[in-house]
């Protein structure tokens, strides 16, 4: 659809990906009227590390999307994580589930491309090719969002909430908040593509730290593996940022990446995108406004649950907003983030200090040999990158 059908809906969701998506079916299904306005036509290609983590799987049976994912996706039973010297130790899977439960590779294209179409197909208004240039205002509260639809035409719809699930670029929130326009430097770059050849177990997903940054190699649908790095922006800068050049001197600085993909071929187009910032923003940047998924916390790639957090986060949102519907927006914004501060805060700081080990290749090699002697810590410790059992 390219033009919206309503000028007022009950919410506005500005992104179509994973958390917008799946924030639209599951307000859909409680009956509300929803607007996803998405800036791209899917499917699209998405930077992303393209690795589902155990917990997702009934996320996605709830949303109604389950076959298509498992009839796409590999599966793998570990993640392995490699020192700059080929040292290694591995996270079980199963460790985030029960029976056998495993992860599973499948690309941003398809993945997305299945939650938007099934958001359409639970009646929800489905803009592609649609950008949010602004918002409407009554006094410091927000009222509804200003499009640009396919032809360059402008329409404002108005909406009781809007949501901003744009991810890092959080468009919406620094429409509305003018500290969020202030340029920040990005000190890191990340770079992906889809590579044949890549010599990777097609059971296992590896991560590879070297200096400044970390990457990871894992089998996505049809053969190809989907390989995702990041490094210092200096360093990006440095080899004129150029990816393959950085790949070969950065990258394979790590022994381990450099058997696994000096062979590979690149058979998809580079993508690139400047990261500005890790960890969370704001949940409520105007009243009237809530962020989710990536806009609220762009969580350390490191840990392999960045689309959990999306599906998460999406879920909590859709819980506050039906208990909470009546209330109104201020009391909406209240108590999403107290859910999701108890649900996410410990999480994000142990995400954090894992990434600063993996950008660091003395503290990597500690980290790897020091996990590597005690199984039980080993996990206790990937279990605390997720939620609780029970909010999961």
């Amino acid at each position: 659809m390219g033009h919206p059908r309503r000028n007022v809906y009950d919410v506005v969701i500005a992104g179509g990906g994973p958390a917008g998506s799946s924030l639209a079916i599951r307000l859909a299904s409680a009956g509300m009227s929803v607007l996803v306005a998405e800036q791209k036509s899917f499917p699209r290609e998405k930077l992303c590390g393209e690795f589902i983590s155990p917990e997702c799987l009934s996320h996605f049976d709830e949303l109604g999307v389950l076959p298509g994912i498992m009839s796409q996706s590999s599966r793998f039973g570990k993640t392995v994580f490699y020192a700059l010297s080929g040292r290694s130790v591995s996270v079980e899977s199963e460790w985030f589930g029960s029976g056998g439960a495993v992860a599973v590779g499948l690309s941003r294209a398809e993945m997305d491309d299945l939650l938007l179409k099934r958001a359409g197909e639970m009646g929800v208004d489905v803009c592609e090719n649609t950008t949010a240039v602004g918002v409407l205002a009554e006094g410091e509260t927000i009222t509804g969002i200003k499009l640009r639809v396919r032809k360059g035409e402008e329409v404002d719809v108005a909406a009781k909430l809007v949501v901003d699930a744009t991810g890092r670029s959080r468009s919406v929130a620094r429409e509305v908040d003018p500290s969020e326009k202030a340029a920040t430097r990005a000190r890191h770059v990340a770079f992906k593509t889809h590579l044949a050849g890549a010599s990777v177990p097609p059971s296992v997903c590896e991560i590879y730290s070297y200096s400044g940054g970390y990457g990871g190699c894992n089998l996505v649908e049809g053969g190809k593996f989907n390989l995702c790095f990041i490094v210092a922006a200096a360093d990006a800068k440095r080899f004129g940022s150029d990816p393959d050049r950085v790949l070969r001197e950065i990258v394979f600085t790590n022994s381990r990446a450099r058997d696994a993909m000096s062979e590979a071929v690149a058979i998809d187009p580079w993508l690139a995108v400047p990261i500005q910032r890790f960890g969370r923003g704001s949940l409520a940047p105007r009243p009237g406004v809530v962020t989710v998924g990536d806009s609220v916390a762009f969580i350390d790639p490191f840990t392999g649950s960045g689309i959990l957090l999306a599906l998460q986060s999406s879920r909590i949102l859709s819980d506050v907003v039906e208990w909470h519907w009546q209330s109104g927006v201020d009391r909406i914004a209240a108590e999403f983030q107290l859910s999701y501060s108890a649900a996410f805060d410990r999480r994000l700081r142990w995400c954090s200090m894992l990434r600063h080990a993996a950008f660091s290749p003395f503290a990597a090699e500690l980290m790897v040999a020091g996990l590597g002697l005690n199984t039980s810590v080993r996990r206790r410790i990937a279990r605390l990158t997720r939620l609780n059992a029970k909010n999961i």
